[in-house]
């Protein structure tokens, strides 16, 4: 019986010995949830892993140019990372759709509150490029996660080599992975921003080049606010009265004959 008991009791102070720890290893993995439908930006680059597997291969940017260098994921675990923040690595999958590369790279931040030497890492960019190029109409068959808005009246524009489409609603717990300041004062949702080295056409066709797209999170009133003088504003490029005003006749343009001004 005394021996028994002395079992019992070597055996509940191992138990509540372990307790503690087995909760805080509970509690030190972070899980996080994607902020909008896209289903990357937010996620742990753990659970990027988990749900993408281990990356083909890893890069960081070696200027404020989109420059980069690569490396094989063991290389980069081994001896890379080492050199470097954690977060200047960008996971990199590559996939054949279509006949079509199809590349992402994933950007991570940080929480700069968090001193531990291994800090948990969060997506907050999603970058896409095809090779060879494909016009706007095929990137909803490339990019699964590209769901772009159909309503004509959804917050579009463009400069002459991007487009940017806004969709959904905010989030404010997107503004953990946003760098601007006054990103408390704004609201910030899914953004898609196309981009087009050899510049858009005038006026916008589907059929127009694009070399990349840019998943993010962006504010349509810093947009508004801010950046008026390069942001012009356009109807959906994905909406169904997009296509129709487009195939309607269209006046001649006609260009005004400039008048000479004289001194009086």
């Amino acid at each position: 019986m005394l021996l028994r008991r002395s079992i019992q009791a070597v055996f509940l102070s191992l138990l509540f010995l372990l307790l503690p720890t087995g909760l805080w290893f509970e509690s030190s993995a972070v899980h996080a949830a994607p902020y909008f439908e896209d289903g990357y930006l937010g996620l742990t680059q753990a659970e990027l892993h988990q749900k993408l597997g281990m990356p083909q291969a890893v890069r960081d940017r070696k200027s404020a140019l989109r420059v980069f260098s690569y490396y094989a994921i063991t290389d980069w675990e081994k001896y890379f990372q080492k050199l470097v923040s954690p977060e200047n690595g960008e996971d990199v999958y590559t996939f054949t759709r279509n006949n079509i590369e199809v590349r992402y790279s994933f950007s991570y931040t940080a929480d700069p509150n968090d001193e531990h030497e291994n800090r948990t890492l969060f997506v907050r960019l999603v970058d896409i490029e095809f090779s060879p190029t494909v016009p706007l109409a095929q990137i909803p068959a490339l990019v699964p996660e590209f769901l772009p808005s159909e309503d004509p009246a959804s917050p579009s524009f463009r400069s002459n080599i991007w487009l940017l489409l806004f969709i959904g609603t905010a989030s404010s717990d997107a503004r953990f992975i946003v760098k601007e300041a006054s990103k408390d004062k704004l609201e910030w949702r899914l953004a898609y921003q196309l981009f087009s080295l050899q510049g858009l056409p005038e006026p916008l066709t589907t059929k127009a080049l694009v070399d990349r797209v840019e998943i993010s999170t962006q504010s349509v009133e810093l947009v508004k606010q801010r950046q008026r003088h390069t942001h012009d504003p356009i109807m959906n490029p994905y909406s169904r009265e997009f296509s129709q005003h487009r195939l309607a006749p269209q006046p001649p343009t006609t260009k005004k004959i400039p008048v000479p001004k004289y001194a009086d």
